[in-house]
């Protein structure tokens, strides 16, 4: 009875599973399947748990100049948050207005979107992808609103857009705000990054969660002109001046500045995609081509969800949405060897 009009009706954002009734090969919520990097966990463990009755840094600055220095850009260029989503979050009312145009992005993308744009209040513009599940950029050109979200490689198809097509639509579209969600974008190399240097209308979404394999730490951050870094800014102040705590700016800071073993990790990742996706395909299914850690795979016999409760059953975990063209699909976060070769086990039990 003490609830808002906001609470009662919004739909809150439903993540993966997170199963513990028993042991499973755990590929539904896109993890990385390697540690984090040695010097992450050095600066885990020489954190010094004395500082922990300070406040962190509400800038963020250490961190900010680590990720400057990986990313090519200057430190007033970066804003960081609790998480990739957080950072999202915040530009919905830094960047539109409950009275605007609105907010545009695909029907099938980052399903967290509407919800920010219920929570804040924002209308929104939804652009159907096209049959091959490939965004249509014409249409989403023809739209008219404040400004566009676009997962680069997108979620849950995890197909990706060159960057020739990215800098086309950024320039074709100076008076709207483009921002690029690249949480998946180290498993492809097409980064807008550099282009926030020549198209002010342009900011860049990174994630700590999936190439660094810091999931568990929460830390994201966004790269673009220092103007629309200073509007992220005026929102987090006015949320929580503390969105970061010190351990993870340590962790975080000592993880990207770690170039040799991101590297490594990535090629592994992407190595085994590719070997995954071949045998799936083998098998029947119909694979998309994968630009990020993860597959988005077609049950076109049994539909997505059998194919879901059919591996659950033999403990692997996927992740499936009984939406309309999404139900004969389950994307698969690629895992290391070992476990994929427990997927394609019990996909060949499915075949």
């Amino acid at each position: 009875m003490f609830y808002s009009k906001l609470a009662s009706e919004i739909s809150p954002y439903t993540a993966g599973e997170q199963l513990n009734d028993k042991k499973y090969v755990k590929l539904n919520t896109n993890e990385n399947p390697y540690p984090p990097s040695p010097k992450a966990i050095e600066a885990l463990k020489n954190y010094d748990a004395e500082t922990l009755r300070l406040y962190p840094d509400p800038s963020c600055r250490k961190l900010r100049e680590a990720i400057a220095q990986a990313e090519g850009v200057t430190a007033e260029e970066v804003f960081c948050g609790n998480g990739s989503d957080e950072v999202l979050a915040l530009c919905f009312p830094a960047f539109f207005d409950p009275d605007g145009a609105g907010a545009c992005f695909a029907d099938i993308t980052y399903s967290f979107y509407p919800v920010f744009a219920d929570f804040f209040r924002i209308p929104t513009k939804i652009v159907p992808v096209k049959e091959d599940y490939s965004f249509d950029m014409q249409a989403l050109r023809k739209t008219n609103c404040q400004g566009y979200f676009l997962t680069n490689p997108n979620a849950p198809t995890s197909l990706g857009l060159p960057l020739d097509e990215v800098e086309s639509f950024v320039k074709d579209n100076p008076d709207k705000i483009v921002i690029m969600d690249e949480a998946y974008m180290d498993f492809y190399g097409q980064s807008a990054v550099p282009l926030t240097k020549r198209y002010a209308n342009l900011l860049v979404v990174k994630t700590f969660s999936k190439s660094y394999s810091l999931a568990g730490m929460r830390l994201g951050y966004a790269v673009g002109e220092q103007k629309l870094i200073d509007a992220l800014f005026r929102m987090k102040d006015c949320f929580n001046s503390y969105p970061v705590d010190g351990l993870a700016q340590a962790v975080g800071a000592a993880s990207i500045l770690d170039r040799a073993y991101f590297a490594e990790r990535i090629e592994m990742v992407v190595k085994e995609r590719e070997r995954l996706k071949r045998e799936i395909s083998l098998l029947g299914f119909d694979v998309l081509d994968s630009k990020s850690n993860f597959l988005f795979v077609q049950f076109a016999k049994t539909g997505g969800e059998y194919a879901y409760r059919f591996l659950r059953e033999r403990g692997v975990l996927v992740r499936f949405w009984n939406k309309p063209r999404l139900s004969d699909r389950c994307r698969i976060t690629v895992g290391t060897r070992e476990q994929n070769e427990i997927l394609l086990e019990a996909l060949r039990e499915l075949v």
